[in-house]
């Protein structure tokens, strides 16, 4: 079994491509973009190129171009020596140095601002790099990877995205398959996520037949990241059960304070409520909505429960702009730095 294969969950002729160019591109030193929807699985493809290559003694160091606010991208790709601006109190080693003899993923390259692509065009070019405050250019060997769910070529043509880096970056496409193209292979991934977010010794949730069949139907706008957290919400609810057609359609409409296992309790009680069809008008009803579905006298750990539902929200803000921070903190009515912070906390926005 290939790297890819162990990496990469799927038989389905879509994946069967993707695991080829893999295999075909690893052992180059050519730049790779790596194309397809949010949640279906690009970060994994350039962890498999790195495993397959030559460089996989060395380090694979992912970076998103779009968690970073624009004006620290510079040092936290490139570095900078001590004194370099206001709070460089040492001198920094960056994601390229990082990276050096090894695979650089720039996520998310869409992201980037015009000023540093040009700064990026150079490096790919000349293969050096200078820190923030340096003058002395630093020679480095890194084999870059980049990844995006947007069309970079229509970036072009809007003159959002430089042509001359898109063509360096482009030396090898591969295309990700949305989720709802990968048919059995769906099957195949609940197995995976299953068992791997099953606690414990207790058995895996397993699908009934018209479960299996309702999930192969669905369209998975999120794909593998949103068939994930079906499979994590369902063995919360149901650990170690076979999951019906009815639990699988009413995890459409499960609130998320149902969602939260309450540390100590062998069960969760839970009140499912009618799907909830207009938003609440006001913080107050909103609120009442969210903790209608605890049956508080169980209990309920309370930081964890606000936790929750933080985190939900702002994943479900990312989703909802693919990833784009500046967005989704406008969405949330939240500064951008202060959203950067909470992601990283608690370690969301998954690249690919």
């Amino acid at each position: 079994m290939s790297i890819s294969d162990s990496v990469l969950i799927g038989n389905s002729a879509p994946m069967q491509q993707v695991k080829r160019l893999i295999q075909l591109v690893a052992r180059s030193n050519a730049s790779v973009l790596i194309l397809g929807e949010s949640g279906t699985g690009k970060e994994l493809v350039a962890q498999a190129i790195h495993q397959e290559s030559p460089r996989s003694n060395f380090a694979y160091v992912p970076v998103n171009c779009g968690a970073i606010p624009a004006e620290l991208l510079g040092s936290e790709l490139f570095g900078h020596e001590k004194g370099a601006f206001s709070g460089a109190s040492s001198a920094h080693k960056g994601r390229f140095e990082l990276a050096d003899h090894g695979t650089l993923l720039l996520n998310e390259i869409g992201e980037m601002p015009l000023s540093m692509q040009v700064k990026l065009q150079r490096v790919l070019q000349e293969h050096v790099i200078d820190r923030v405050g340096s003058e002395k250019p630093r020679a480095l060997d890194v084999r870059i990877i980049a990844a995006t769910h947007q069309n970079l070529a229509d970036k072009v043509a809007g003159r959002d995205f430089r042509e001359d880096l898109y063509h360096q970056l482009n030396a090898f496409t591969i295309q990700m398959p949305p989720l709802r193209d990968r048919g059995a292979d769906i099957l195949l991934l609940w197995d995976y996520f299953s068992k791997d977010l099953c606690f414990g010794d207790e058995p895996s949730v397993s699908l009934s037949a018209a479960a299996a069949h309702e999930i192969m139907q669905r369209e998975w706008k999120g794909n593998c990241r949103e068939l994930r957290n079906l499979v994590e919400r369902m063995s919360l609810l149901h650990p170690g059960a076979e999951i019906s057609l009815q639990q699988i359609q009413l995890s459409s409409h499960i609130l998320v304070s149902d969602m939260i296992a309450i540390e100590g309790q062998d069960e969760l009680s839970l009140q499912l409520q009618t799907p909830v069809v207009a938003v609440p008008e006001d913080t107050e009803q909103l609120a009442d909505v969210l903790v209608s579905g605890i049956d508080i006298i169980q209990g309920c750990d309370l930081k964890q429960q606000l936790i929750a539902v933080e985190t939900r929200l702002i994943q479900k803000a990312l989703n909802a702009t693919f990833g784009n921070v500046s967005k989704a903190s406008d969405l949330l009515s939240v500064k951008r730095t202060t959203l950067i912070e909470k992601i990283k906390k608690y370690q969301l926005l998954e690249t690919g």
